[in-house]
Formats: C-alpha cells, structure tokens, sequence
C-alpha cells in the first residue's frame, strides 16, 4: 500500500509498497481509508518536536474508511461499515475509560513503561503519533489496522459525506471539549488564542454553548476571516495589543474563560518573552514555546477558567504562576476525550446545527501530502485544513 511516514525532521514521503497491515488481536478491525487529514499537532512531529519517532513510521491520527477485514472476537462492527475512528486508542474496560477519561485509557499504549516514566503514568494509545504513545501505524495511508475496534469507531449513518464526519476523529470534539471545559455561562467572553483548525470548532462550539462574545487572536488574515464568519470578533496581533484590545472588549475586566489552541509551537515573535522561547527552543534549553500561556494568565480575569487544548510535548519556561495562584485561575487541559462527544456531535451535524466541512480548504490525493505539509505549516495558499483522498 501507500502511505505517508516519517523519515526525519521536515522529511515526510508518500512512500509505495509499505507492508499491509494484518490483524493482531481477536477485537481488531481493518479500515480502507477514504479520507484523512493533516492536523496541527502532525506539524510537532514534521518540526522534530515530538519525541519518539522513528524512520519509516506512517503517521496520521484523522481518518475514516470502510472496514474490510474484522477479527475473530465478537464486534459491534460488521465488514462493509462506513467508520470515523478517533485518534485516541481505548480499551473500553479500564478504569479511566469507563470513567469516560479516554485519552488517559491505561492499557491501549503498547509502550506503558516508557510513558509511566516519562509522564508518571501513561496515557492512552494513539495512532500515528510517536512510540511514546505505543508506536502504532497511524492514518495517512491505504489502509488502517484499528486496535479495539469493538469500541472506538463511530458508525457513520447513510446520507453523511465524508467531508462532514472526517472531523468527529480529532479536531471537532477537540475545539467541543476545550469549550465545554470552559463552564460556559450566558454573560462570558470566551478569548481563543490561534485561529486553526481546533479553534475555528471551539469558536463554533462556544457559540453553541452560549458565550455572549467569542474572541479570536491570531495574525494569519484568511483564519481570521474564517473566524469573523463562525461569529468571533478577531484580534490580529501583528497590527494591535492583545492586552489593550482584550481591556476595550470586556470592559477592564478580563475574559472569564480562556482558550490556548495554539500549544508548544506559538508564533509571536515581536515580545520580549517570545524572543526568549526562540533562542531557548534552538539551543535546547527549552522544548516549547510557551507564549500563549503566558499571555493567558496574565489578562484572564480573576477566578476564570484556562482551557489548553493545544499539545506541549515536554518543558516550559517563565510561566508566571504565581499569577494564575494569586488569580485563583482554574486549568483543564488534556488530550480529547474523543468518545464522551461523539453521539452528541454526530446528532449536531445530523440535525443542521453544524457542517465541519466548512474547516476544508485543500483536498488532494495521498501522493500529494508531502508537499501539502510544507503549505500547512507555512499557512501559504490560504491553508487552513487538508483532507487526503488515498
């Protein structure tokens, strides 16, 4: 088959002729991929930020199919089904997934004593993304074997295009949960920083929830238009202050509720903390590049809540708690809980609330995805989302 892998820092390659994948084990299932995408958090491991990658493994964690091949034990699933799989990996059985804590599932990462040592305790599998988090072949090829397919996949019902339930996986329950988290209450001003993909669903998703105003901070002008058209009032941070314009829209209060959907990777260049990233980052004195957190602390108002669905990968620097301590800020953050939103989204997109489809702005075949990395990361063409068609 086909399929994109990782050869290297900046060096992803369509490669032919990688060995199809096999069942393993009674309760897996093989997927004929459809459609897959490339997410935000692809880029850390394109950058060489993610530890644990190693030449020749296929990444990938967005993607739907039709299941072609299922193992022996007894499934919810049946061949010829149409299914989004979402890229947290569970076991169903343990005791954080039947608490509904699905990306911390304690036995679907292969490689438990590595996580245990490096996090203190594992997290969940996930495809395509490091063997920190069990090495498991990930989406962007022909074909996908899906551990714990009794469980995870989500039957997608007729009359749906791909293009509209492709992001049940990963990026819409991402940009749900980091609203939902939030505590939304009717008189809140939820500010979002990063105007990609995760954000552009949890400006729709706080709408959704009932803020009374929604702001979004990013600097790249077809994402902020983008999000001017969700409902958000935008703040390109290259033309005015974050601090002043935030102050002007809540009336010197602060935001209530703030949304780091940027992560370890920011791009603010101009302030004095960013710079300091910068130079840390390349020496490797620091391993993200923490500004939006920074900045969240700092404006969000007393007794709020920050919400950080943005992926950090290991240290950060200059992180003024003593701030969010003094502030009483509470902290929800956390890989998706994919499977605790899937039916209520499902319902969503089902009943007209929402089209995701609306995020796509390139859809190309697999072969083309090497390059369409470059083009996201770049945010050139006006890249906002891609989906692969293999």
């Amino acid at each position: 088959m086909r399929a994109l892998r990782w050869h290297g820092k900046n060096d992803i390659r369509c490669d032919d002729h990688v060995p199809d994948p096999k069942i393993e084990d009674p309760r897996d299932a093989i997927v004929q991929v459809s459609a897959c995408a490339i997410c935000g958090s692809d880029l850390h491991l394109h950058d060489g930020f993610m530890p644990g990658m190693k030449e020749g493994d296929i990444v990938g964690h967005e993607f739907m199919g039709e299941v072609v091949e299922l193992g022996s034990a007894k499934h919810k699933l049946k061949v010829g089904d149409r299914v989004v799989v979402p890229f947290t990996i569970v076991c169903g059985d343990c005791d954080q997934c039947r608490r509904g804590n699905f990306s911390v599932c304690e036995r679907s990462n292969r490689n438990k004593p590595l996580a245990d040592k490096i996090f203190g305790h594992t997290t969940a599998g996930l495809y395509g993304y490091s063997h920190l988090t069990g090495g498991y072949a990930g989406g962007q090829a022909e074909y996908v074997r899906v551990p714990y397919a009794d469980v995870g996949p989500v039957v997608i019902p007729d009359g749906l295009t791909d293009e509209q339930v492709l992001f049940l996986g990963d990026i819409f329950p991402t940009g749900w949960q980091a609203a939902a988290q939030c505590d939304i209450e009717p008189t809140d001003t939820v500010a979002i920083w990063g105007a990609g993909p995760v954000a552009q669903f949890a400006i729709r998703s706080a709408i959704m929830l009932g803020a009374e105003q929604v702001i979004c901070i990013d600097n790249v002008p077809e994402r902020l238009s983008m999000a001017r058209a969700g409902g958000a009032i935008t703040i390109n941070f290259d033309e005015e202050s974050v601090l002043e314009r935030l102050q002007q829209l809540t009336l010197g209060k602060g935001p209530e509720k703030c949304i780091d959907a940027v992560g370890m990777e920011a791009h603010a260049a101009r302030s004095i903390d960013s710079m300091y990233d910068w130079v840390k980052q390349a020496v490797k004195l620091e391993s993200d590049r923490p500004h939006v957190l920074r900045e969240m602390i700092y404006v969000c108002r007393p007794a709020g809540i920050l919400s950080i669905p943005g992926v950090y990968g290991g240290l950060i620097d200059k992180i003024p708690f003593g701030a969010a301590m003094n502030k009483g800020l509470t902290f929800r953050m956390g890989q998706t809980h994919v499977n605790r939103w899937t039916d209520d989204l499902l319902r969503r997109i089902q009943e007209g609330q929402i089209d995701p489809s609306f995020v796509i702005t390139h859809s190309v075949g697999l072969e083309q995805g090497p390059e369409m990395y470059k083009t996201f990361r770049d945010k050139q063409d006006g890249c906002v989302k891609v989906v692969l068609k293999p």
